[in-house]
C-alpha cells in the first residue's frame, strides 16, 4: 500500500522472522556467536532464552540458511510432546519413520542413525525451539542424547531455545544433570532506545529506503517507550506508524502519526503492559500443574501479541476508507 509511496522495495515490518532482516545489537551478535560455536563444534550443548518477539526465531532462521555441507540438523518446533512423540519427531527429523515403535526402539534407531552420521563424516545438529514447553521426560531424553559418544567425541550437538521459563525449568534441583551438560548459556534481552534507532534503520535499508530519516529521529523515544525494545513490537508499531503517515500524506513518520499510531493499537506504555504481565506470571495457578500454567501463559501472551495485527489491519482500512470517502465528498462539492 504504501511502499511507492515512502520509495522501499519491501514491507521494513513485517512480522515474519525473515533471516534477511535480522539485525545484529551486541546482544543478538552474541547469540549468534554461541549458535555458530555449537554448530561448528561436535560437543556443544547451548540454551539461549528470550522474551516473546526478542529474535530467537529469526536468529535460528539465519543459523539454518548457513548450516555447512557436512551438518545433519534435526528440528524439533512443536514442543508440546511427550518423551515418545519426541524421539518420534527427532527420528523422522533424521530421514526414518517409526510410526508403531516403543521408545527403546526408537532410540536405538536415533542412535544408529547418529552413529551411521559420524562414520560418513557427516556431524548432527538437534536444535529445540519453544522448549519451555517440554516436559521433564523429554528434558531427560535430552539429557541421555547429550552423553551419546565414541571414544573421542560427541555424536549430537544441541541447541535449545525457549522463553524466559526455560530458565526456572533447567534450574530445578531434579534436572541437575542436564544443566551439567551445558556448554554455554545465554539470555537475549530487549533492545535499548539506541539500538531500537539501529533496529528500524537496518531494516528501512534492507527493504531499499532512500533516505535515513524516513524515521524522524524524535519518534524512536515514542516508539521505545510503547515497545520496550521488544523487536516484534517495535515491528508492529511502525508498520501502523508507515500506514498512519502514507494515510496522512506525511512523507515521513513523525511523532504525532507515531502516537496516533500507539493510539489506533490501543497500547498503554510498555512498562505499566509489561508489570501487569508479571503480575500475572506470578499469581499460582490453582487449577493447572507448572507446565499446563506455563503453557496457557504461553498462548496468552501470543494470542496477546497478535492482537495489535488484527487491530493494525482494521484500523487502517477503515483510515483508508475514510480517506476515500472525504475526497469523494469534495469532488462532489465542486459538481
Amino acid at each position: 500500500m504504501y511502499l511507492d509511496f515512502f520509495q522501499l522495495k519491501d514491507q521494513p515490518f513485517r512480522l515474519t522472522p525473515d533471516a534477511s532482516f535480522l539485525y545484529l545489537s551486541p546482544g543478538h551478535r552474541r547469540a549468534k556467536a554461541y549458535l555458530d560455536y555449537t554448530v561448528m563444534s561436535r560437543d556443544g550443548f547451548v540454551i539461549v532464552t528470550g522474551e516473546v518477539g526478542s529474535g530467537k526465531t529469526t536468529l535460528l532462521n539465519r543459523l539454518l540458511s548457513e548450516i555447512p555441507a557436512d551438518l545433519v540438523v534435526a528440528k524439533v518446533f512443536q514442543t508440546q510432546l511427550d518423551d515418545v512423540d519426541f524421539l518420534r519427531a527427532m527420528l523422522s527429523e533424521l530421514g526414518h519413520e517409526l510410526y508403531d515403535a516403543g521408545k527403546a526402539e526408537l532410540l536405538n534407531a536415533v542412535k544408529s542413525r547418529l552413529y551411521e552420521n559420524y562414520h560418513k563424516g557427516r556431524r548432527t545438529l538437534l536444535i529445540v525451539d519453544e522448549a519451555q514447553n517440554l516436559c521433564d521426560e523429554v528434558l531427560e531424553e535430552i539429557r541421555l542424547l547429550s552423553g551419546l559418544e565414541t571414544d573421542t567425541e560427541k555424536l549430537l550437538s544441541l541447541i535449545v531455545v525457549g522463553q524466559p521459563e526455560l530458565n526456572a525449568r533447567i534450574n530445578a534441583p531434579h534436572l541437575e544433570q542436564l544443566l551439567q551438560r551445558v556448554r554455554l548459556r545465554f539470555h537475549l534481552g530487549r533492545l535499548s532506545e539506541e539500538e531500537t534507532g539501529d533496529y528500524i534503520r537496518h531494516r528501512l535499508k534492507v527493504a531499499g529506503a532512500q533516505r535515513a530519516d524516513l524515521f524522524d529521529p524524535e519518534t524512536i523515544p515514542i516508539i521505545q517507550e510503547y515497545t520496550g525494545g521488544t523487536p516484534r513490537l517495535i515491528n508492529t508499531l511502525c508498520e501502523m506508524a508507515l500506514l498512519c503517515s502514507y494515510l496522512d500524506g506525511w512523507p515521513a513518520v513523525i511523532p504525532e502519526t507515531t502516537r496516533a499510531a500507539v493510539e489506533e493499537l490501543g497500547w498503554g506504555p510498555f512498562s505499566e503492559r509489561h508489570r501487569l504481565q508479571v503480575t500475572t506470571d506470578d499469581a499460582p495457578d490453582e487449577c493447572e500443574g507448572p507446565e499446563v500454567g506455563g503453557q496457557l501463559r504461553a498462548e496468552v501472551t501470543r494470542l496477546y501479541d497478535a492482537m495489535p495485527r488484527f487491530s493494525a489491519g482494521i484500523m487502517g482500512r477503515l483510515r483508508l476508507i475514510e480517506g476515500h470517502l472525504r475526497t469523494i465528498s469534495s469532488e462532489l462539492k465542486k459538481r
